[in-house]
């Protein structure tokens, strides 16, 4: 088959088209014919030597995809070869085949094409996951969403208004915040010109944010909990904005808030199991329904998966960018 390497870490021009070996399905594992894979600020981390896979498994990037089963391995029921289907994975995205656990794969929702479709599994389980079964978003409260027009922001965005929540984002300028807007944001913050917690606090009377999620980190630390609201929930996922800051305790406990972090690559398998159930069982109906979309910025050919990165890096895009497997 055919994988993007990474010979030696660097920019994007480090990608490289090769020739590897098949991967073959161990014990409850299936092999998919990979369609399309999609690109995720992890893959740029790892790129660079900054994020390496966990041990034991694919050293290629990618966290998620979308194609057909192959192959299964020993021990699967459930899934027959030819179901079309979309992937939560731990790495080996970027390529025209991969093994995956079958606790990790996801049919393709009713209504979305299967290239799309690669575009749902690491935004919908790293939003439900965080905002839902770990913050508890609940109907009438208000999220805030650092990154609005990221793939993780669009996707939240649309599960947050879907369970009755308000919701309030930051972008870069006024086109992003104009997409955020049309997928239902109802507080639209321009972080390049706007001090996000002085107009969260005027838009909530003062109140602030039952739960934020956050991909910036250090940056934003100290804000993010001044702009949380009495019981509020914090939950970083991203560390674009460095890894130490400072935290005020005193405020913290005044609020009787809490500060939550997680990552969900490295989980073990019986926790995205656990998370990929979960979407199945919440989010795929919501999908399929058309209450809630994925959102695709472009397309690229997987063996120019450097352009793609550069379009990530450089924040140009809106939802996610995707990466086609060629025929093999």
């Amino acid at each position: 088959m055919h994988a993007i390497t990474i010979p030696e870490p660097g920019g994007p021009e480090a990608l490289v088209w090769a020739e590897v070996p098949d991967p073959v399905p161990a014990e409850g594992e299936v092999l998919v014919e990979v369609v399309a894979s999609a690109v995720n600020r992890a893959d740029l981390l790892q790129r660079q030597g900054f994020y390496d896979p966990p041990p034991g498994s694919s050293p290629y990037p990618g966290l998620e995809c979308s194609g057909r089963i192959a192959a299964l391995g020993p021990g699967v029921s459930g899934w027959s070869v030819g179901d079309e289907v979309c992937a939560l994975l731990v790495g080996g995205g970027y390529a025209t085949k991969v093994a995956v656990p079958a606790g990790q794969l996801l049919p393709r929702p009713e209504g979305v094409d299967l290239v799309t479709a690669a575009a749902l599994p690491e935004v919908a389980c790293t939003v439900w996951s965080n905002v839902f079964m770990l913050a508890h978003l609940r109907p009438g409260e208000t999220l805030l969403v650092h990154g609005g027009a990221s793939g993780i922001g669009t996707m939240a965005i649309q599960l947050a208004k879907a369970v009755g929540a308000r919701v309030a984002v930051t972008a870069g300028g006024p086109e992003k915040l104009a997409r955020c807007a049309e997928l239902g944001a109802d507080i639209l913050i321009d972080y390049r010109a706007q001090d996000f917690v002085e107009e969260l606090h005027k838009a909530t009377d003062g109140a602030g944010a039952d739960v934020i999620l956050d991909i910036v980190g250090a940056k934003y630390l100290d804000r993010n909990i001044k702009a949380l609201a009495v019981n509020g929930r914090l939950v970083v996922i991203g560390l674009q904005g460095g890894v130490k800051g400072e935290l005020n305790l005193a405020a913290l406990m005044a609020k009787r808030a809490a500060v939550l972090a997680t990552t969900l690559r490295s989980r073990p398998p019986a926790e995205k199991t656990a998370v990929v159930a979960a979407v199945r069982e919440h989010v795929w109906p919501l999908i399929g329904a058309g209450t809630v979309t994925p959102v695709v910025d472009r397309t690229v050919a997987m063996a120019d998966a450097a352009e793609a990165h550069r379009a990530v890096e450089a924040s140009s895009h809106v939802g996610k960018v995707l990466l086609l497997a060629p025929d093999e």
